[in-house]
């Protein structure tokens, strides 16, 4: 039987996709359905067709799978953040290890008896909500010309009113109510995409789990906020609020932040620490989401590099220079490599916060770099960690990786797709993969960190 879009067919759910899709097929035919979960039987409506698969909207659950539960969020559905929000905890971490083996296997080219072999349970978490330590809200209006705060729904640019996401702290919710108030009382207008017209864009709220310490910056397509003062009293009343400041956009792009940052009232930073080494984080950071998975990663990438004191460490990718520091407590020496100046200023001042003196900071290309001072000052390397953005290593910065011949390499990855691609190539330069782990960084959703010790085969 052929099938068109809009027809209604009933399904099994027997798999599920690397976006947290349910796969079911009709006469052999696979169809990809959003937000529907293995062991589901489901109506749904055909919405597109491919010559070897389609995909469908979930329209009812007829049988739910034993795995399904209550989320928490009633907008998990509309909203594109919980892909996984429905299903059951383990099966979540079930899902996130089958992802990366398969990814592994089927890009990485590596034998699954291998990888089942070498990979370890998942590092979950005990309580999967309210573990974000940031959140970027953008702003807009409602039907009635109300301004809301919210999220954007799945694939699209229009905003799902929400101040109080599952996943978030419960102090965005008292942020996003005060500021909203602030802009209905003075006329403050939201900004839009297609006009480019309007003042506020996005609010950006940080919170230090160690120090309770609140960030609020609002992002603005102008030069100054009207009725300031009315605002930072309102904010600065709320408990752990330290700094308050708004960053100037006034590009139409999709990157949220400006470039320019403008200090309203507070600190410019706040702190927080991941085990005992201190952070000082300002709008602008890289700073992990999760700081309580961030120390099991971090722990973990210092256990697969095994230092014994002696060794010279190079962190490239390394950011506000969280590793390395961690890696500077049990290493001889460690360089960290990053192409973002104002992020190597912070690593900077973070080492100093904590008082660590054998980390040395370069800003630039690891794979420029690298070379200059292998080859022009003879720095070697013992060890390599790399954690680098979802799109993977540089392949100059893998081949410069090769040439220097560390004993060991540690990856830690984003995105398994790009991990395995990477893997494939330090493995077919001369190293042999170690051990594997995952780290649930993101519970409720199909995102999951890894990370991968890799040893040099002595031939």
């Amino acid at each position: 039987m052929e099938y068109k879009k809009n027809d209604i067919v009933v399904i099994d759910i027997e798999d599920m996709g690397t976006d947290g899709e349910g796969i079911g097929k009709i006469d052999g035919f696979p169809l990809f359905v959003k937000d529907a979960l293995i062991g589901d039987r489901i109506e749904a409506r055909v919405t597109k067709l491919k010559k070897n698969y389609g995909y469908a909207r979930l329209e009812k659950v007829l049988a739910p799978s034993s795995f399904r539960v209550r989320p928490e969020c009633r907008f998990h559905r509309q909203c594109g953040g919980c892909q996984l929000q429905a299903l059951a905890y383990d099966k979540q971490l079930e899902f996130k290890r089958r992802k990366v083996k398969n990814n592994l296997v089927r890009i990485g080219g590596f034998p699954e008896a291998l990888v089942e072999s070498l990979m370890e349970p998942v590092l979950g978490m005990e309580d999967g909500f309210h573990y974000r330590n940031k959140a970027q809200f953008p702003i807009g209006v409602d039907r009635e010309g109300r301004p809301v705060a919210g999220f954007y729904a799945g694939r699209t640019h229009s905003i799902i009113a929400n101040t109080d996401c599952a996943l978030g702290v419960g102090e965005n919710r008292d942020v996003l109510e005060v500021i909203l108030a602030y802009m209905r009382k003075n006329h403050v207008s939201a900004y839009e995409e297609t006009t480019g017209r309007g003042l506020l864009r996005h609010v950006l709220i940080r919170k230090g789990f160690a120090s309770n310490e609140l960030m609020v910056c609002l992002v603005i397509n102008g030069k100054d906020l009207p009725a300031k003062e009315e605002l930072i009293s309102a904010l600065s009343c709320i408990p752990g609020m330290t700094s308050v400041s708004y960053s100037i956009n006034r590009e139409k792009t999709n990157v949220i932040m400006g470039k320019e940052i403008v200090l309203l009232w507070g600190s410019r930073t706040i702190q927080d620490k991941i085990g005992d080494i201190r952070f000082s984080i300002s709008p602008l950071s890289f700073y992990q989401v999760n700081p309580v998975q961030t120390k099991k990663l971090y722990e973990l990438a210092v256990e697969f590099a095994d230092l014994q004191g002696t060794e010279t460490v190079w962190d490239l990718y390394c950011g506000i220079g969280t590793i390395s520091l961690f890696m500077a407590r049990k290493a001889k020496q460690v360089y960290g490599v990053e192409v973002i100046p104002q992020a190597i200023e912070d690593a900077r001042a973070n080492a100093a916060l904590n008082q660590i003196e054998n980390v040395t900071f370069f800003t630039g290309r690891a794979e420029e770099v690298l070379p200059e001072k292998y080859a022009g000052e003879g720095i070697r390397a013992d060890v390599i960690v790399v954690d680098p953005p979802r799109k993977g290593c540089d392949e100059a910065c893998l081949a410069t990786m090769l040439q220097m011949k560390p004993e060991k390499i540690v990856y830690v990855s984003c995105d398994s797709a790009t991990l395995a691609r990477d893997l494939k190539i330090l493995c077919d330069g001369g190293y042999a993969l170690s051990r594997v782990r995952c780290v649930d960084m993101f519970p409720q959703t199909v995102h999951v960190e890894c990370v991968v010790g890799m040893q040099r085969k002595h031939i």
